[in-house]
């Protein structure tokens, strides 16, 4: 799998530094006792989790919303799989300290529903289902908080 689109790992704090997220597209997460920011982005054995936002706020507010969620704000609109992470994890400043992210972007107009930008949206999902395939090939399960039996909510 071409993983050259990913943007490098960024520390979690520093996710808005990330350029183009105002686009649709997948994101992945890792907990790593080492630092990789700025690391070239690789299927790594640390990764804890791979998501995917199709919204017209893009994956700015979907990272926004896995944010909220591990901070155990109680908003109604919940992150599933940060959830699962704040289950895990529940003091939030030792996980976003040790929380990185990186992004894979795609470039079109969600709210048109043009013809294109609708094979471009499916082409996100692809993405996202291509990274659990190549996560599993390398290490025979699913990133930790994307397997629901693994990892409970409560």
């Amino acid at each position: 799998m071409d993983t050259s689109n990913f943007s490098k790992w960024h520390k979690w704090l520093d996710r808005s530094q990330i350029n183009n997220l105002n686009y649709p597209g997948v994101y992945v997460l890792s907990y790593s006792e080492e630092d990789i920011s700025n690391v070239k982005f690789s299927f790594i054995e640390d990764i804890i989790y791979v998501g995917v936002t199709n919204s017209l706020k893009g994956l700015k507010s979907r990272l926004k919303q896995f944010d909220d969620t591990i901070k155990n704000l109680d908003l109604w609109d919940i992150h599933g799989g940060a959830e699962r992470v704040r289950f895990a994890y529940r003091d939030y400043i030792k996980l976003i300290s040790k929380l990185y992210v990186s992004i894979y972007f795609f470039k079109c107009d969600v709210g048109l529903k043009k013809a294109e930008d609708l094979r471009i949206m499916g082409e996100v999902v692809k993405l996202e289902y291509d990274c659990f395939a190549e996560y599993v090939e390398k290490y025979g399960i699913l990133p930790r908080f994307n397997d629901m039996k693994r990892s409970p909510k409560k």
